[in-house]
């Protein structure tokens, strides 16, 4: 610039310097220019519609989707709801409802409803749904700090004499979530080994030997409900109670639902009689909600524990309960949910997981559409693989 006027050489810098401050600002991620968005959240008494459109979903195949789902009706207690429950499970304990109501369900993408059938307000059992619950409550006591470790011994923390056999002794909490403890012995007046058909129904099972903890999986209710009366014992307060204030409340529940206790289930905790809880409805009692309930706590579960800012339970618990892990007989199975890391149910994500129980009752959550769908009262089939597929790339 040697020889120009110094009045043109400031006018050259002014003018470079602002070329180079609007290629800067053209340069900045989308993400800095755009404020972020945040999450529909639904009111305890509110929950906002969309159209499936508006969702980024194809409106005619979600009613396709939803219309096979009406097709497949659960046949199980339709007619004799008692008979079937004993003839499956065996002599019940607690509460069973003399009938429940046909197939229904909710379908929410983005946090909003994109489409309802059947009566989705109706308080019916939930049987094993239940046991994904119980594992939240499981994630709510370690990060609380009750639990240090989830690989600790149970024994450490609780003294009520189910962890006093040198067998019992080394089983941890990560043993009772995988369904892998091998726990030995009897929970209000059913023993471990699921041995004798008044007792256990069609659900009874083969004599064997009993394995190391931890080494060998076994679908059991026994040792599941030993593990519920175990959080008794930490909490010091009914698990319910719990639930409520800790979850249900927080994501903005109904008061209709409810955590029923076997009529022998009542221990003392502390000089205080309190009623433990069951993971399911096997032998009656068990959780019994609503269909938009269950929905809200799915949804809760889909963004990692996370409700409106507030973190009820942590992300690296659902992280932690939702990965595959345990024996090698184990099926695919994490702290009490069901996986689908091995692509067992065809057409869905690797990355879905469900909360499910007999009836069937199944809390569908698939992170990587945004979806949640809870179905109940149903015989199985595709419908999941058939709401994704609504989904528009």
């Amino acid at each position: 610039m040697s020889g120009m006027p110094r009045s043109i050489v400031l006018s050259l810098v002014a003018l470079v310097g602002a070329a180079s401050m609007s290629a800067q600002v053209t340069e900045r991620p989308a993400a800095s220019r755009h404020p972020v968005q945040r999450l529909y959240v639904p009111a305890r008494d509110t929950w906002e519609t969309r159209k499936p459109a508006d969702v980024g979903m194809d409106e005619a195949l979600l009613a396709q989707a939803i219309e096979y789902a009406k097709t497949r009706d659960t046949t199980w207690g339709r007619d004799d709801y008692m008979a079937d429950q004993v003839r499956t499970f065996g002599r019940p304990l607690g509460a069973v409802p003399p009938r429940h109501g046909p197939t229904n369900g909710v379908i929410v993408r983005h946090g909003y409803i994109v489409a309802e059938f059947g009566d989705t307000n109706v308080v019916e059992p939930t049987y094993s749904v239940a046991k994904s619950y119980l594992s939240t409550i499981l994630g709510l006591t370690i990060d609380r700090g009750m639990i240090k470790r989830i690989a600790d011994p149970v024994r450490d923390y609780v003294r009520d004499g189910g962890y006093d056999s040198p067998h019992n002794a080394r089983i941890t909490w990560e043993d009772h979530a995988r369904q892998a403890s091998e726990w030995e012995g009897t929970m209000f007046g059913r023993p471990s080994t699921f041995l004798g058909t008044e007792e256990f129904g069609n659900g009874q099972m083969k004599p064997r030997g009993i394995r190391e903890p931890g080494t060998f999986y076994e679908y059991n209710d026994v040792r599941v409900n030993r593990l519920s009366l175990s959080l008794l014992r930490l909490w010091k307060r009914p698990l319910p109670e719990v639930l409520k204030t800790e979850i249900m409340d927080p994501i903005g529940a109904s008061d209709t639902w409810k955590w029923l206790g076997y009529d022998n289930a009542d221990v003392e905790v502390d000089g205080r009689t309190i009623k433990s809880v069951p993971g399911g409805t096997r032998w009656g009692a068990g959780l019994w909600m609503s269909s938009r309930d269950h929905t809200r706590f799915g949804l809760l579960i889909s963004r990692k524990g996370n409700w409106n800012g507030r973190q009820l339970v942590s992300a690296s618990w659902i992280k932690q309960a939702t990965a595959q892990g345990g024996p090698p007989n184990s099926n695919d199975y994490g702290y009490l949910w069901w996986l689908n890391t091995k692509g067992g149910n065809k057409g869905v994500p690797t990355t879905s997981f469900q909360a499910q129980g007999n009836g069937s009752n199944t809390i569908f959550i698939d992170p990587e559409h945004d979806l949640v769908i809870v179905w109940r009262w149903h015989a199985g089939g595709d419908f999941f693989a058939r709401v994704v597929v609504s989904v528009k790339p």
